[in-house]
């Protein structure tokens, strides 16, 4: 803890111009950042799960080797995430298409097995409101989003069954161009072009989205495909999981165009610990870690052995222990940013835990507290950090199904 909050302190000088000038960083004890804490409701927007999830192999009711599982977000006060059913981006071929549709129907099915293994613990919301009584109910909060929009196939007739189940934001691409629009990671090595633009079946998509109150979340999605969906949606946009290129340029992160946009469209940017997108890495982590991936992860993550898996994990942490990592006062720095050219109404926070995300000091679910300490170190209210941790987002989603049609 001594080497985070070190890390914190000297991060504290760095702050942008703007950001000192309306936020007084001060000093806040442990006992201050757990009642302030426990007094809003968190919510993180992206929380990926592994093979094998709500089995035996991974059973969320216990400790286990993920970032989040239900005692860790008890142990962290962590109250609510949107548990992902993702796909990775195929061929766009009949095959592709039915594959991906069979992988996003083991990922749902999986959702469902925690709350209905653990519903004395944990509730699945499909409102806001719902997501205020099950946490007024003592219990966690899952919602569930889908990141990448592949699995509809060439149609978007299946989104009524998808609304139904309680998807509540849909993610336009992922890692690859696919029917619906440009990434912001084209495949140009498979043949991608740059981003062209929202397909016909990207705005039919945007248009039923709205119409069955799904939030249209466009990380990962190219600019241009990202511009389009927010000019065409009548109702708010989420970026569930990006960080900001006025911190650090990365390809997966939001430019100020994308932030105003965001803005203009009564949206929330959702800021992502995730180490790569958050600050560049140490490239010495960097080579151990392919090393690593060479060695344990060579047949990707579904042909690894639990021992390969774990011994991937055991060799990163220690190179993370070894040299610098990237702290969460790097994080910290991108929420400024986007408060500093939004306003605080339009940002919120995300970790991408057990998707990659991360970092020194909130790497994984029972740290959640340093998150909300941080940012009273910072010199944000408790109202500005409620409406980071979910009141943006519970904004967001009422808009959404105010405007929906079904």
């Amino acid at each position: 803890m001594s080497k985070l909050f070190s890390a914190l302190a000297a991060s504290s000088l760095l702050l942008m111009g703007s950001a000192l000038a309306e936020r007084q960083p001060r000093e806040v004890s442990e006992r201050e950042a757990w009642e302030l804490h426990s007094r809003v409701i968190t919510l993180d927007t992206h929380v990926d799960i592994g093979r094998g999830y709500a089995t035996p192999q991974l059973d969320p009711g216990v400790m286990t080797r993920a970032q989040v599982d239900l005692p860790k977000m008890r142990a962290g006060g962590l109250d609510a995430a949107f548990f992902i059913v993702y796909v990775a981006q195929g061929s766009l071929t009949e095959q592709g298409y039915a594959n991906a549709r069979q992988r996003a129907e083991d990922s749902y099915q999986a959702i469902k097995r925690m709350t209905r293994a653990y519903r004395d613990q944990i509730g699945l919301a499909r409102t806001a409101d719902e997501v205020e009584a099950l946490h007024a109910e003592g219990k966690l909060v899952a919602l569930i989003g889908m990141e990448n929009a592949y699995p509809l196939g060439t149609s978007v007739d299946e989104i009524p069954l998808w609304a139904e189940r309680g998807v509540r934001y849909v993610g336009i691409t992922h890692m690859g161009n696919n029917q619906f629009g440009g990434s912001s990671n084209p495949r140009l090595d498979q043949g991608d072009k740059p981003d062209q633009g929202l397909t016909d079946l990207g705005r039919e998509l945007v248009k039923k989205l709205n119409d069955y109150g799904i939030m249209v979340d466009i990380s990962h999605v190219g600019k241009r495909s990202s511009l389009e969906a927010m000019a065409l949606s009548r109702a708010p946009v989420i970026a569930s999981h990006s960080g900001v290129t006025g911190v650090h340029p990365n390809l997966r992160n939001l430019d100020d165009e994308q932030l105003d946009a965001i803005k203009a469209n009564g949206g929330v940017a959702q800021m992502v610990a995730f180490r790569s997108y958050v600050a560049a890495v140490d490239p010495r982590i960097q080579r151990g870690q392919d090393e690593l991936r060479q060695r344990y992860l060579s047949a990707g993550w579904s042909g690894a052995s639990d021992a390969d898996v774990q011994a991937y994990m055991d060799g990163l942490a220690e190179l993370r222990r070894t040299y610098q990592d990237v702290t969460l006062a790097q994080f910290i720095d991108h929420i400024d940013y986007a408060v500093d050219r939004i306003g605080i109404e339009h940002v919120g926070i995300v970790s991408d835990f057990d998707g990659g995300g991360g970092v020194e000091g909130w790497d994984d679910a029972t740290e959640t507290i340093n998150v909300t300490w941080e940012l009273m170190r910072r010199g944000y209210s408790e109202d500005e950090i409620r409406a980071l941790w979910s009141g943006n987002v519970l904004r967001v989603m009422r808009a959404v199904e105010a405007a929906a049609k079904h």
